[in-house]
């Protein structure tokens, strides 16, 4: 026996002409053997099936859906049924627009006539011949659809259609052949070829702007398509460069990329260095300077330099194939509402067909004289105005627009009901590392000592500099000095780092390290150093065998959105609270900046998950934000879980929402677009069922003993049209919605404002350190200053300082500043 595996691909699906199709395709696929689930979406036209490989295949589904009365593209390519299914979708609308053009011309002249010349010679074959080429070649397709499921014993809204024009036409061209019939009888014989012809140029003329408004709905996955380059040039083994389709690009190949081209595949950068946007990934307007070494992905485009680069992530495996993969599968996914509109879809047509057929005998049999006349035209009326294409699209046509909104937005969505889910979120739990802070270390202060010889800083950078640990890569990135060779270096396991410079050892690390070595540090330094430790920050000291001569407070900082986020949060009545693995004093100080008013320290990843449980055992809906392997089992627990774009693989699967920028703020926007999504799927809802439960009794006739309201069918065809239209372009309303909040009071914000100033007076590095020091003493400052070029670039907490209090520092120190 063969052993199978279970695998789930989303295919295009052809010949659905509305949502009675979509449900028979739905129960036609999930019917077959080895099928798990099968998901139809019928504003995207595709079906998701997850089946068994070993009872089941595409070409066994394929042979399934023919047999009903439909089509089903497969191939292992994705992409070249992509582009085979976009490529059907062309050709029907051309064939539509085509048809409809030329009904609406046939028609007009035929409703003119039936309204006011009806009486002239000649006007029923007029209307005859001109009616004929629209009901029986324009209207084609509803007549075979309609055959085609009534030799499957189904009915669609073809159906509808394709009874109701036949019979006005068929009893119309009874009236112009036979009159003597009806005028026999006492009767006024009518006809109706206005009703016919209108009625199927108004339906063309709906479903033309359906599929238009449907395409509309997929431009959030083809601007992520259009993100790739067709072709590459890559670098053979003798150097030579040639330009090659991207499919034929293979996983190791050296890619050449000039000024100005975007990077067709993931990989790293082996030789040159440039300045790439990544937009489309971050978020962030800022170029990303990028070297040997540094990874590139798919889609960003090249600023300034030339580079080469190996690829490592080709075709379906970059990023910015799966950024397209979820999104495809979110938008084909189902919202649990949708369940009931399927069911009501089964049932909707063979009720109507019920419903018409009931008010002809009713009419017949209660009104003698012209019960027969106005039965016929309430029964095509009732099949005409009918319209389950309206129920169908309300649902899937918001769902494709909201998650296409949200990919716009960096804010990818796993499916359909963590969509439907987030609008009911009243309590979220965030990761500390990488997800409140920014995930790496930095040196906010460093102090040195008052009598610290000038070359000190170079050799703190250059012991450091040969460290492996990430906090040493803190202190090489803060002093940015002259690397001095170095002797003996030895790292302590816990302690920190010691090796011979200059002939003198010297040693960085912690308290610990100083005392197992006896050395001494100053009362000032002392002070300095519990001060950093009291605020939860890392103490480094830099020391040779008689003295310590700087300390350095490292700590990871918070995102520059992380307040603005957490602020949003709170204001739309959402408990937030920090979960961290760090000490309570790092934990309290971060938890502090970003405005967070319950956090816990010291959490194992089981004790995240158990918090999540807790708070959902007291009714609350949670949601949990984390990067790490470590916090995948919270997220996994979660009612929505939501992971940050740049952390692991591991956490990206387990969650039902990744933000690609991990910017926090795109979680409050998550949530307002959940809430306008559903609001407008349940607007789509209410106007079609309202629409059917108003308009199928006046077709009916229900009026007409009040008043004596006779819908006329034409009007009707036209209502039906505009009720799909309708309820595709409020979804589409969507689009346009703006999702950043701008009334959120910070009464702390930090939205730092980024300066940059040259200074002058600088000989040395040890001036570059006075300068910086002097800078980083005024509050809501953080200075980082360059001895070549003589720059400081400022970094300003809520308000920028002027110049002349920047000044007012540094003249004490010598030193001159001013804008650039």
């Amino acid at each position: 026996m063969n052993q199978g595996h279970i695998e789930k691909r989303t295919f295009p699906v052809l010949d659905m002409s509305c949502a009675a199709c979509a449900v028979r395709v739905d129960k036609t696929l999930n019917g077959q053997p080895g099928v798990r689930t099968a998901s139809v979406n019928y504003a995207a036209a595709t079906a998701t099936v997850e089946y068994d490989t070993a009872q089941c295949s595409p070409e066994q589904l394929k042979a399934a859906l023919q047999a009903a009365g439909y089509d089903l593209l497969v191939g292992d390519d994705r992409k070249q049924l992509e582009d085979r299914a976009e490529q059907a979708h062309d050709e029907k609308y051309r064939r539509l627009r085509q048809r409809t053009v030329w009904a609406i011309i046939l028609a007009l002249p035929v409703a003119v006539i039936g309204m006011f010349f009806m009486h002239m010679p000649y006007a029923d074959l007029i209307s005859w011949a001109l009616s004929t080429p629209i009901v029986l070649w324009l209207g084609r397709d509803f007549h075979r659809n309609a055959w085609r499921q009534l030799r499957h014993g189904t009915a669609n809204m073809d159906t509808l259609v394709s009874n109701s024009t036949l019979i006005a036409y068929v009893f119309s061209f009874f009236n112009m052949l036979f009159p003597e019939f009806w005028t026999a009888r006492g009767v006024e014989p009518h006809v109706y070829f206005e009703a016919a012809s209108v009625i199927i140029a108004f339906i063309l003329l709906g479903r033309l702007l359906e599929e238009r408004a449907k395409g509309s709905t997929s431009t959030a996955i083809r601007k992520l398509m259009g993100l790739q380059p067709r072709t590459v040039t890559i670098v053979d083994d003798r150097g030579e460069t040639r330009e090659i389709s991207i499919d034929d690009l293979q996983r190791g190949q050296t890619v050449s990329v000039r000024p100005g081209e975007r990077i067709a595949v993931d990989g790293t950068i082996v030789a040159g260095s440039s300045y790439i946007d990544e937009s489309m990934l971050s978020g962030e307007p800022v170029p990303v300077a990028k070297r040997e070494g540094s990874h590139v992905f798919a889609g960003t485009i090249n600023q300034r330099g030339s580079f080469r680069f190996r690829a490592e992530k080709v075709g379906t495996d970059t990023v910015l194939a799966h950024i397209i993969r979820m999104v495809q599968d979110a938008q084909g996914s189902k919202a649990p509402v949708q369940r009931l509109v399927d069911r009501i879809a089964a049932i909707f047509v063979p009720v109507i067909i019920g419903i018409a057929l009931l008010s002809f005998a009713l009419w017949w049999s209660l009104a003698p004289s012209d019960g027969f006349t106005h039965g016929l035209l309430a029964l095509v009326t009732v099949l005409i105005i009918a319209c389950p294409c309206a129920l169908g699209l309300a649902t899937p046509t918001a769902i494709m627009v909201g998650i296409g909104k949200g990919a716009e937005h960096g804010i990818l969505i796993k499916d359909a009901e963590s969509l439907e889910a987030a609008r009911q979120i009243d309590s979220i739990l965030l990761d500390k590392t990488g997800t409140v802070t920014e995930g790496h270390p930095t040196v906010t202060e460093m102090t040195w000592a008052e009598d610290s010889p000038a070359g000190l800083p170079d050799i703190f950078f250059s012991l450091e500099k040969q460290s492996e640990h990430p906090l040493a890569e803190a202190v090489v990135g803060h002093i940015q000095g002259r690397e001095l060779p170095v002797q003996d270096f030895e790292s302590l396991t816990g302690m920190g780092a010691k090796a011979v410079c200059q002939g003198q050892t010297y040693y960085a690390g912690n308290l610990k390290l100083l005392e197992r070595n006896g050395i001494p540090t100053d009362e000032r330094l002392t002070r300095t150093a519990e001060r950093m430790s009291a605020a939860g920050q890392t103490v480094i000291y830099f020391a040779d065998t008689k003295k310590t001569w700087a300390v350095a407070a490292i700590s990871d900082r918070i995102k520059k959105t992380s307040r603005q986020a957490v602020a949003e949060l709170q204001a739309m009545g959402i408990e937030v609270y920090m979960l961290t693995g760090d000490q309570a004093p790092a934990a309290a100080r971060i938890a502090d900046d970003a405005g967070i008013r319950h956090y816990r320290a010291g959490v194992s990843p089981q004790d995240k998950a158990d918090f999540v449980a807790t708070l959902q055992r007291k009714g609350h809906r949670v949601a949990m934000v984390g990067d790490g392997i470590n916090d995948s089992a919270a997220l996994a627990r979660a009612d929505l879980s939501i992971a940050m774009g740049r952390g692991s693989d591991i956490a990206m699967d387990v969650a039902q929402m990744t933000l690609i920028s991990s910017d926090l703020t795109r979680i409050p926007e998550a949530i307002r677009l959940s809430a306008r999504t559903v609001r407008t799927i349940r607007q789509n809802l209410f106007w079609a069922f309202i629409y059917n439960i108003i308009g199928v009794p006046v077709a009916a006739g229900a009026l007409y003993p009040l008043c004596g309201f006779l819908l006329n069918p034409m009007i009707a065809g036209a209502a039906m049209a505009m009720s799909s239209v309708s309820v595709v372009t409020n979804s589409l309303r969507l689009k346009r919605a703006g999702l950043r909040h701008e009334e959120t009071d910070i009464s702390k914000p930090y939205t730092d404002m980024k300066k940059e100033y040259k200074v002058e007076g600088m000989m040395c590095n040890h001036c570059r350190m006075h300068v910086e020091k002097a800078l980083n003493s005024i509050e809501g400052v953080n200075a980082t200053v360059t001895l070549d070029p003589p720059v400081a670039v400022i970094e300003f907490s809520g308000d920028a300082k002027s110049l002349e209090d920047l000044q007012a520092v540094l003249a004490e120190e010598g030193y001159k500043i001013s804008e650039m």
